[in-house]
Protein backbone atom coordinates (compact mmCIF):
# COMPACT_ATOMS: atom_id res chain seq x y z
CA UNK A 1 0.00 0.00 0.00
CA UNK A 2 2.71 2.49 0.91
CA UNK A 3 5.44 1.77 -1.68
CA UNK A 4 4.06 3.78 -4.67
CA UNK A 5 3.60 6.91 -2.56
CA UNK A 6 6.90 6.88 -0.69
CA UNK A 7 9.02 8.57 -3.43
CA UNK A 8 6.68 11.59 -3.56
CA UNK A 9 6.38 11.61 0.24
CA UNK A 10 10.17 11.68 0.59
CA UNK A 11 10.36 14.45 -2.03
CA UNK A 12 7.86 16.49 -0.01
CA UNK A 13 10.27 16.24 2.92
CA UNK A 14 13.10 17.54 0.74
CA UNK A 15 14.76 14.17 0.18
CA UNK A 16 14.33 13.65 -3.57
CA UNK A 17 18.04 12.74 -3.87
CA UNK A 18 17.58 9.77 -1.50
CA UNK A 19 14.91 7.78 -3.37
CA UNK A 20 17.28 4.85 -3.82
CA UNK A 21 17.45 4.48 -0.04
CA UNK A 22 13.69 3.95 0.34
CA UNK A 23 14.06 0.28 -0.53
CA UNK A 24 17.79 -0.09 0.14
CA UNK A 25 17.58 0.77 3.86
CA UNK A 26 14.52 -1.42 4.32
CA UNK A 27 16.23 -4.42 2.74
CA UNK A 28 19.52 -3.75 4.57
CA UNK A 29 17.80 -4.21 7.93
CA UNK A 30 15.86 -7.19 6.68
CA UNK A 31 19.11 -8.79 5.53
CA UNK A 32 20.90 -8.07 8.81
CA UNK A 33 18.04 -9.59 10.80
CA UNK A 34 17.84 -12.81 8.73
CA UNK A 35 20.49 -14.77 10.71
CA UNK A 36 18.57 -13.98 13.89
CA UNK A 37 15.19 -14.88 12.43
CA UNK A 38 16.63 -18.08 10.98
CA UNK A 39 18.09 -19.18 14.30
CA UNK A 40 14.99 -18.20 16.26
CA UNK A 41 12.80 -20.04 13.75
CA UNK A 42 14.83 -23.23 14.35
CA UNK A 43 14.95 -22.78 18.14
CA UNK A 44 11.84 -21.08 19.54
CA UNK A 45 9.39 -21.80 16.71
CA UNK A 46 7.89 -20.58 13.47
CA UNK A 47 4.82 -18.79 14.85
CA UNK A 48 6.61 -16.46 17.34
CA UNK A 49 8.93 -15.26 14.58
CA UNK A 50 5.96 -14.51 12.34
CA UNK A 51 4.28 -12.55 15.14
CA UNK A 52 7.37 -10.36 15.64
CA UNK A 53 7.35 -9.46 11.94
CA UNK A 54 3.71 -8.44 11.96
CA UNK A 55 4.00 -6.33 15.12
CA UNK A 56 7.02 -4.41 13.79
CA UNK A 57 5.18 -3.70 10.53
CA UNK A 58 2.11 -2.37 12.33
CA UNK A 59 4.05 -0.08 14.67
CA UNK A 60 6.43 1.34 12.05
CA UNK A 61 3.65 2.17 9.59
CA UNK A 62 1.91 4.20 12.30
CA UNK A 63 5.01 6.39 12.66
CA UNK A 64 5.27 7.56 9.02
CA UNK A 65 2.79 10.45 9.53
CA UNK A 66 4.78 11.57 12.58
CA UNK A 67 8.28 11.87 11.11
CA UNK A 68 8.83 15.27 9.54
CA UNK A 69 12.44 15.12 8.41
CA UNK A 70 14.39 13.19 5.80
CA UNK A 71 16.64 11.69 8.49
CA UNK A 72 13.61 10.56 10.50
CA UNK A 73 12.03 8.99 7.44
CA UNK A 74 15.19 7.07 6.51
CA UNK A 75 15.64 5.91 10.10
CA UNK A 76 12.07 4.61 10.12
CA UNK A 77 12.66 2.76 6.86
CA UNK A 78 15.67 1.14 8.51
CA UNK A 79 13.64 -0.19 11.46
CA UNK A 80 10.69 -1.14 9.25
CA UNK A 81 12.94 -3.70 7.56
CA UNK A 82 12.78 -5.93 10.64
CA UNK A 83 9.23 -6.88 9.65
CA UNK A 84 10.40 -8.45 6.39
CA UNK A 85 13.42 -9.90 8.14
CA UNK A 86 11.21 -12.03 10.38
CA UNK A 87 7.77 -12.71 8.88
CA UNK A 88 8.68 -14.50 5.60
CA UNK A 89 11.35 -16.68 7.28
CA UNK A 90 8.87 -18.07 9.79
CA UNK A 91 6.15 -18.40 7.16
CA UNK A 92 8.29 -20.35 4.67
CA UNK A 93 9.61 -22.71 7.36
CA UNK A 94 6.08 -23.29 8.69
CA UNK A 95 4.84 -24.15 5.21
CA UNK A 96 7.79 -26.45 4.53
CA UNK A 97 6.92 -28.36 7.71
CA UNK A 98 3.34 -29.13 6.72
CA UNK A 99 3.57 -30.06 3.02
CA UNK A 100 4.93 -33.28 1.42
CA UNK A 101 8.30 -32.99 -0.31
CA UNK A 102 6.89 -33.86 -3.74
CA UNK A 103 4.52 -30.86 -3.63
CA UNK A 104 6.87 -28.18 -2.29
CA UNK A 105 6.90 -26.24 -5.52
CA UNK A 106 3.12 -26.21 -5.66
CA UNK A 107 2.92 -25.11 -2.01
CA UNK A 108 5.38 -22.29 -2.53
CA UNK A 109 3.36 -21.29 -5.58
CA UNK A 110 0.22 -21.02 -3.44
CA UNK A 111 2.12 -18.96 -0.86
CA UNK A 112 3.38 -16.72 -3.66
CA UNK A 113 -0.13 -16.42 -5.08
CA UNK A 114 -1.40 -15.11 -1.75
CA UNK A 115 1.47 -12.66 -1.27
CA UNK A 116 1.11 -11.48 -4.86
CA UNK A 117 -2.56 -10.79 -4.22
CA UNK A 118 -1.59 -8.42 -1.43
CA UNK A 119 1.19 -6.86 -3.48
CA UNK A 120 -1.19 -6.40 -6.40
CA UNK A 121 -4.12 -4.91 -4.49
CA UNK A 122 -2.02 -2.89 -2.03
CA UNK A 123 -0.39 -0.33 -4.36
CA UNK A 124 -3.67 0.43 -6.15
CA UNK A 125 -5.54 0.77 -2.87
CA UNK A 126 -2.75 2.88 -1.35
CA UNK A 127 -2.63 5.29 -4.28
CA UNK A 128 -6.45 5.52 -4.38
CA UNK A 129 -6.64 6.29 -0.65
CA UNK A 130 -3.96 8.95 -1.02
CA UNK A 131 -5.80 10.61 -3.93
CA UNK A 132 -9.22 10.43 -2.27
CA UNK A 133 -8.17 11.33 1.29
CA UNK A 134 -4.55 11.99 2.22
CA UNK A 135 -1.32 10.09 2.67
CA UNK A 136 -1.62 9.87 6.46
CA UNK A 137 -4.96 8.07 6.17
CA UNK A 138 -3.31 5.64 3.80
CA UNK A 139 -0.54 4.93 6.33
CA UNK A 140 -3.07 4.27 9.11
CA UNK A 141 -5.13 1.94 6.92
CA UNK A 142 -2.00 0.02 5.94
CA UNK A 143 -1.17 -0.54 9.60
CA UNK A 144 -4.68 -1.79 10.37
CA UNK A 145 -4.64 -4.22 7.43
CA UNK A 146 -1.35 -5.79 8.51
CA UNK A 147 -2.63 -6.07 12.08
CA UNK A 148 -5.47 -8.31 10.87
CA UNK A 149 -2.97 -11.12 10.22
CA UNK A 150 -2.49 -11.41 13.99
CA UNK A 151 -5.97 -12.95 14.12
CA UNK A 152 -4.81 -15.71 11.77
CA UNK A 153 -1.51 -16.32 13.56
CA UNK A 154 -3.27 -16.67 16.91
CA UNK A 155 -5.03 -19.79 15.63
CA UNK A 156 -1.98 -21.53 14.14
CA UNK A 157 -0.38 -24.52 15.86
CA UNK A 158 3.41 -24.47 16.17
CA UNK A 159 5.08 -27.01 13.85
CA UNK A 160 8.59 -27.01 15.35
CA UNK A 161 9.16 -30.07 17.52
CA UNK A 162 10.41 -29.27 21.03
CA UNK A 163 10.55 -25.45 20.78
CA UNK A 164 12.78 -23.77 23.35
CA UNK A 165 12.01 -20.83 25.58
CA UNK A 166 13.57 -17.59 24.42
CA UNK A 167 17.06 -17.10 25.90
CA UNK A 168 19.80 -14.51 25.53
CA UNK A 169 22.02 -17.08 23.81
CA UNK A 170 19.55 -17.24 20.92
CA UNK A 171 20.72 -13.76 19.90
CA UNK A 172 24.39 -14.77 19.78
CA UNK A 173 25.08 -15.61 16.17
CA UNK A 174 28.20 -17.66 15.43
CA UNK A 175 29.90 -17.59 12.05
CA UNK A 176 28.55 -20.99 11.05
CA UNK A 177 25.00 -19.86 11.89
CA UNK A 178 24.87 -16.99 9.40
CA UNK A 179 24.92 -18.88 6.10
CA UNK A 180 23.78 -22.39 5.19
CA UNK A 181 26.17 -23.61 2.49
CA UNK A 182 23.54 -25.99 1.09
CA UNK A 183 21.39 -22.98 0.23
CA UNK A 184 24.10 -21.03 -1.61
CA UNK A 185 23.21 -22.08 -5.21
CA UNK A 186 19.55 -20.97 -4.96
CA UNK A 187 20.71 -17.91 -3.01
CA UNK A 188 23.00 -16.85 -5.87
CA UNK A 189 20.17 -17.11 -8.38
CA UNK A 190 17.88 -15.22 -6.02
CA UNK A 191 20.39 -12.39 -5.57
CA UNK A 192 20.88 -11.87 -9.30
CA UNK A 193 17.17 -12.03 -10.13
CA UNK A 194 15.88 -9.82 -7.32
CA UNK A 195 17.96 -6.84 -8.42
CA UNK A 196 15.03 -6.40 -10.81
CA UNK A 197 12.62 -6.09 -7.90
CA UNK A 198 14.72 -3.37 -6.31
CA UNK A 199 14.64 -1.39 -9.56
CA UNK A 200 10.88 -1.91 -9.93
CA UNK A 201 10.03 -0.77 -6.41
CA UNK A 202 12.30 2.27 -6.68
CA UNK A 203 11.74 3.57 -10.19
CA UNK A 204 8.34 2.38 -11.43
CA UNK A 205 6.57 5.31 -9.70
CA UNK A 206 8.82 7.78 -11.56
CA UNK A 207 8.62 5.84 -14.83
CA UNK A 208 4.82 5.79 -14.58
CA UNK A 209 4.76 9.53 -13.99
CA UNK A 210 7.05 10.15 -16.98
CA UNK A 211 4.57 8.24 -19.19
CA UNK A 212 1.62 10.27 -17.88
CA UNK A 213 0.14 7.50 -15.70
CA UNK A 214 -1.62 9.10 -12.73
CA UNK A 215 -2.18 5.99 -10.58
CA UNK A 216 1.32 4.71 -9.91
CA UNK A 217 -0.08 1.39 -8.73
CA UNK A 218 -1.34 0.34 -12.18
CA UNK A 219 1.99 -1.24 -13.17
CA UNK A 220 1.88 -3.36 -10.01
CA UNK A 221 -1.65 -4.49 -10.83
CA UNK A 222 -0.60 -5.97 -14.19
CA UNK A 223 2.72 -7.21 -12.84
CA UNK A 224 1.33 -9.01 -9.83
CA UNK A 225 -1.78 -10.19 -11.68
CA UNK A 226 0.39 -12.09 -14.16
CA UNK A 227 2.58 -13.33 -11.33
CA UNK A 228 -0.46 -14.66 -9.47
CA UNK A 229 -1.74 -16.54 -12.51
CA UNK A 230 1.46 -18.48 -13.08
CA UNK A 231 2.84 -19.20 -9.59
CA UNK A 232 0.93 -22.38 -8.75
CA UNK A 233 1.44 -23.80 -12.26
CA UNK A 234 5.14 -22.96 -12.15
CA UNK A 235 5.45 -24.66 -8.78
CA UNK A 236 3.80 -27.81 -10.12
CA UNK A 237 6.08 -27.79 -13.17
CA UNK A 238 9.16 -27.58 -10.96
CA UNK A 239 7.84 -30.52 -8.91
CA UNK A 240 7.41 -32.56 -12.10
CA UNK A 241 10.35 -31.54 -14.28
CA UNK A 242 12.85 -30.23 -11.74
CA UNK A 243 13.90 -26.83 -10.44
CA UNK A 244 16.77 -26.15 -12.87
CA UNK A 245 14.79 -26.38 -16.16
CA UNK A 246 12.09 -24.07 -14.81
CA UNK A 247 14.71 -21.57 -13.60
CA UNK A 248 16.25 -21.43 -17.08
CA UNK A 249 12.87 -20.46 -18.52
CA UNK A 250 12.12 -17.89 -15.82
CA UNK A 251 15.46 -16.09 -16.07
CA UNK A 252 15.08 -15.67 -19.84
CA UNK A 253 11.59 -14.22 -19.30
CA UNK A 254 13.07 -11.75 -16.83
CA UNK A 255 15.80 -10.65 -19.24
CA UNK A 256 13.36 -9.95 -22.08
CA UNK A 257 10.72 -8.24 -19.93
CA UNK A 258 13.15 -5.94 -18.09
CA UNK A 259 14.61 -4.69 -21.36
CA UNK A 260 11.06 -4.14 -22.61
CA UNK A 261 10.17 -2.08 -19.51
CA UNK A 262 13.28 0.03 -20.04
CA UNK A 263 12.36 0.72 -23.65
CA UNK A 264 8.60 1.29 -23.10
CA UNK A 265 7.34 4.58 -24.57
CA UNK A 266 3.63 4.35 -23.73
CA UNK A 267 1.35 3.09 -20.99
CA UNK A 268 0.24 0.11 -23.10
CA UNK A 269 3.83 -0.96 -23.74
CA UNK A 270 4.63 -0.64 -20.06
CA UNK A 271 1.61 -2.75 -19.04
CA UNK A 272 2.47 -5.45 -21.62
CA UNK A 273 6.03 -5.57 -20.31
CA UNK A 274 4.69 -5.69 -16.75
CA UNK A 275 2.65 -8.79 -17.61
CA UNK A 276 5.68 -10.58 -19.07
CA UNK A 277 7.77 -9.52 -16.08
CA UNK A 278 5.11 -10.90 -13.75
CA UNK A 279 5.22 -14.23 -15.56
CA UNK A 280 8.98 -14.32 -15.10
CA UNK A 281 8.91 -13.46 -11.39
CA UNK A 282 5.94 -15.76 -10.77
CA UNK A 283 7.82 -18.66 -12.32
CA UNK A 284 11.13 -17.83 -10.67
CA UNK A 285 10.23 -17.25 -7.02
CA UNK A 286 8.36 -20.43 -5.99
CA UNK A 287 10.96 -22.54 -7.80
CA UNK A 288 13.84 -20.95 -5.87
CA UNK A 289 11.95 -21.30 -2.58
CA UNK A 290 11.27 -24.99 -3.19
CA UNK A 291 14.86 -25.60 -4.35
CA UNK A 292 16.16 -24.02 -1.13
CA UNK A 293 14.04 -26.37 0.98
CA UNK A 294 15.07 -29.36 -1.16
CA UNK A 295 18.71 -28.66 -0.34
CA UNK A 296 18.21 -27.91 3.37
CA UNK A 297 18.75 -30.04 6.45
CA UNK A 298 15.48 -30.29 8.39
CA UNK A 299 17.28 -29.28 11.62
CA UNK A 300 18.52 -26.07 9.99
CA UNK A 301 15.60 -25.32 7.72
CA UNK A 302 15.17 -21.83 9.15
CA UNK A 303 18.86 -21.07 8.53
CA UNK A 304 18.65 -22.26 4.93
CA UNK A 305 15.55 -20.17 4.26
CA UNK A 306 17.18 -17.19 5.98
CA UNK A 307 20.23 -17.60 3.70
CA UNK A 308 18.00 -17.45 0.65
CA UNK A 309 16.24 -14.38 2.04
CA UNK A 310 19.57 -12.68 2.82
CA UNK A 311 20.37 -13.03 -0.87
CA UNK A 312 16.93 -11.66 -1.71
CA UNK A 313 17.50 -8.59 0.47
CA UNK A 314 20.98 -7.99 -0.99
CA UNK A 315 19.59 -8.27 -4.51
CA UNK A 316 16.69 -5.90 -3.86
CA UNK A 317 18.90 -3.49 -1.95
CA UNK A 318 21.57 -3.45 -4.66
CA UNK A 319 18.95 -2.99 -7.36
CA UNK A 320 17.31 -0.14 -5.49
CA UNK A 321 20.49 1.67 -4.50
CA UNK A 322 22.37 1.32 -7.80
CA UNK A 323 19.30 2.20 -9.88
CA UNK A 324 18.85 5.33 -7.79
CA UNK A 325 22.46 6.31 -8.48
CA UNK A 326 22.16 5.58 -12.19
CA UNK A 327 18.85 7.41 -12.52
CA UNK A 328 19.83 10.44 -10.41
CA UNK A 329 16.46 12.09 -11.21
CA UNK A 330 17.43 12.37 -14.90
CA UNK A 331 14.48 11.07 -16.91
CA UNK A 332 16.60 9.98 -19.88
CA UNK A 333 18.40 7.47 -17.61
CA UNK A 334 15.30 5.71 -16.34
CA UNK A 335 15.29 2.95 -18.93
CA UNK A 336 18.96 2.04 -18.51
CA UNK A 337 18.40 0.96 -14.91
CA UNK A 338 15.93 -1.72 -16.03
CA UNK A 339 18.21 -2.88 -18.85
CA UNK A 340 21.13 -3.18 -16.41
CA UNK A 341 18.95 -5.34 -14.15
CA UNK A 342 18.13 -7.49 -17.18
CA UNK A 343 21.85 -8.15 -17.55
CA UNK A 344 22.01 -9.41 -13.94
CA UNK A 345 19.18 -11.83 -14.73
CA UNK A 346 21.09 -12.99 -17.81
CA UNK A 347 24.01 -13.84 -15.50
CA UNK A 348 21.57 -15.95 -13.46
CA UNK A 349 20.57 -17.78 -16.65
CA UNK A 350 24.23 -18.53 -17.42
CA UNK A 351 24.73 -19.80 -13.86
CA UNK A 352 21.83 -22.28 -13.86
CA UNK A 353 22.69 -23.39 -17.40
CA UNK A 354 26.42 -24.03 -17.10
CA UNK A 355 27.25 -24.45 -13.40
CA UNK A 356 27.32 -28.07 -12.08
CA UNK A 357 24.28 -27.73 -9.81
CA UNK A 358 22.38 -30.42 -7.91
CA UNK A 359 18.65 -30.39 -7.26
CA UNK A 360 19.08 -31.79 -3.74
CA UNK A 361 22.00 -31.82 -1.32
CA UNK A 362 20.55 -33.71 1.64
Amino acid sequence: MIIPELPDYLTSLGGEDYKGLIIALFTLTAGLSRPFSGKLTDRIGRVPVMVVGVVVSCICTLFYPIVGTVAGFLLLRFFHGFSTGFKPTGTSAFLADIVPSNRRGEAMGILGFCSSTGIGIGPILGSWLTMETDINTMFYCSSVVSLLSILILSGMKETLEHPEKLKLEHFRIRKNEIIDVNALPPAIVMLLCTTSYGVILTLIPDLSKSLGIENKGMFFMFFTGASMLVRVLAGKLSDKYGRIPVLKLSTILLVVSLCWVGLASSDLELYAAAILLGLGIGTNSPTIYAWTIDRSNIKHRGRAIATMYIALEIGIGMGAFLSGLLYDNIEERLGWSFIASGFACFCAFLYVTFAPLKEKSV
